[in-house]
């Protein structure tokens, strides 16, 4: 049975990254892993008849969603690289500093509102990336 921990996936995503970037080049590594999330979510939503023309989304909409995929795919390639470069128990947390990067912007940026509770959360957050990517 799959074990149903989010801590397990993320866990196992970090070793697979570390280890598919090992012995080929980093961008050709990001490649490849695109390749594969197209086809899976693609036949996803083929078998799911999710699909929808293009033409019903609207223009605001496509263009969101093709920055939010140069973005995507930027963070990707830097991941990659990083993973390729560095260790995996330092570099995965500091990706992980997109959460609080993600809290700070809906704050910033879309006037969402955090009780104190929440930013203490993201403190601990960035606290816990500096104390494990702390190389002393």
């Amino acid at each position: 049975m799959l074990n149903t921990s989010w801590l397990f996936w993320a866990l196992l995503s970090a070793v697979l990254t570390k280890l598919g970037v090992n012995t080929i080049n980093s961008d050709f590594a990001t490649f490849i892993r695109t390749c594969v999330i197209l086809l899976l979510v693609g036949g996803i939503a083929y078998f799911t008849k999710q699909f929808q023309p293009i033409s019903s989304l609207s223009g605001r909409g496509l263009t969101f969603l093709v920055l939010s995929g140069l973005a995507t795919g930027a963070s990707w390639l830097c991941y990659f690289r990083a993973m390729q470069l560095g260790q995996a128990a330092q570099v995965a947390p500091i990706d992980k500093l997109s959460v609080v990067l993600v809290a700070v912007f809906s704050v910033a940026l879309l006037g969402e509102q955090l009780s104190g509770i929440n930013w203490l959360g993201i403190a601990l957050i960035t606290a816990g990336v500096i104390l494990v990517a702390w190389q002393g």
